[in-house]
């Protein structure tokens, strides 16, 4: 009879623990998948920057977004903490140091360190909608050096919009399409709307394994009503692996702002290749070629422009990429040459063409 009892109370024993395990288990297991849903993920970089033929006083350098400093430089610190929900989310993208302040350039005070900031709604499996500062949607090129190949910019990037506060909507038209609409404030006021003004975006995206191709628009005033007329820009970004080593992105743009008195429309154009080839596991060489052209004043100070507000820029950057761990080693050759006389030489004295070395380093997290 005792063995019969000592085994009974042993049964009971044994499943009391396996439940309790069990019951264990599934708690840990919620709790993790809790705690999942959450991340935290960002990077640091900067930059040693030289001109060749070129004073080297922060006085001459490609007038294009970041990495334009003189000698050993700084990039900035990002922070990305965003919450995955099953139907909600938000992303809080928060930056630092000279690279940070230029992407946010039209915010105050202590939004100067926010380059986005969003909450969405995955409304159905094929309607999300987002609401708050998101960065643009435009173009090949990121506020980001993790989103580029090239560590310097294009021109294309730097006159294009960096962000836009607003309400988008993205729908999933099949397993290849996709499509985008949005209302936002005037491109890159972050903060606020100041002109009682918005801008509407659209966007049809198509994507497969080895490749995808976006085309987008942007139409609206830009400025206070009277004094700036409606902005219209469209902008083609596409990006294909040819093989397994070998991959070829395009970017090419169009802006024109009409005039509110009888000149004509001003704005630019330009167009960009950038042909990528991965040489081993750990190394990657890369070139953006780039055509960059401004009509009737459209942008000033920006390459030499003719007697009639016309002018163009050739850029040919070659950047090599080597990952070493977290970190990513980048140096890059840069020539700039403009159709009017623009940088200055050693002497001072005006020239078309500007050559530059850049060594980015970029540690992401």
């Amino acid at each position: 009879m005792k063995t019969k009892t000592v085994t009974k109370l042993f049964k009971k024993v044994c499943l009391f623990s396996l439940a309790l395990l069990s019951f264990s288990a599934i708690a840990q297991e919620e709790e993790k998948k809790w705690f999942d849903n959450f991340s935290v993920n960002g990077s640091v970089d900067g930059y040693f920057r030289y001109n060749f033929g070129a004073q080297n006083d922060n006085s001459t350098a490609p007038a294009t977004s970041f990495a334009n400093q003189s000698g050993f430089a700084l990039g900035m610190a990002n922070l990305i903490v965003g919450y995955e929900g099953e139907k909600v989310g938000f992303v809080a993208d928060l930056v630092f140091g000279p690279r940070g302040e230029d992407a946010v350039f039209l915010s105050d005070g202590s939004s100067q360190i926010v380059n986005q900031l969003y909450a969405y709604w995955n409304v159905t499996e094929s309607f999300k909608l987002t609401f708050g500062n998101f960065n643009t949607f435009l173009g090949y090129e990121v506020i980001s050096p993790t989103g580029n190949f090239n560590y310097s910019t294009s021109y294309m990037f730097s006159y294009g919009p960096f962000s836009h506060t607003g309400l988008k909507a993205d729908f999933t038209l099949s397993d290849k399409w996709s499509a985008m609409v949005a209302i936002m404030n005037p491109t890159d006021y972050t903060e606020n709307n100041p002109f009682d003004t918005y801008i509407f975006g659209a966007q049809v995206g198509y994507a497969v394994d080895n490749g995808s191709a976006y085309l987008n628009f942007r139409y609206g005033n830009e400025g206070e009503p009277g004094l700036v007329g409606p902005t219209f820009q469209v902008d083609l970004t596409t990006g294909w692996d040819l093989t397994e080593n070998f991959y070829l992105g395009l970017n090419t743009t169009y802006l024109t702002t009409e005039d509110q008195g009888d000149a004509d429309a001003s704005g630019f154009y330009g167009v960009a290749l950038y042909p990528q080839l991965k040489t081993s596991d750990n190394f990657s060489l890369g070139l953006r070629g780039e055509y960059f052209s401004v009509f009737n004043g459209g942008l000033v100070d920006v390459i030499g422009l003719d007697g009639e507000g016309d002018g163009n820029v050739i850029a040919a950057t070659l950047t090599g990429s080597y990952d070493i761990g977290d970190l990513t080693l980048k140096p890059e050759l840069r020539l700039d040459s403009t159709s009017e006389d623009f940088f200055a030489d050693n002497d001072g004295d005006l020239t078309k063409s500007l050559s530059s070395f850049v060594l980015g380093a970029i540690y992401k997290f």
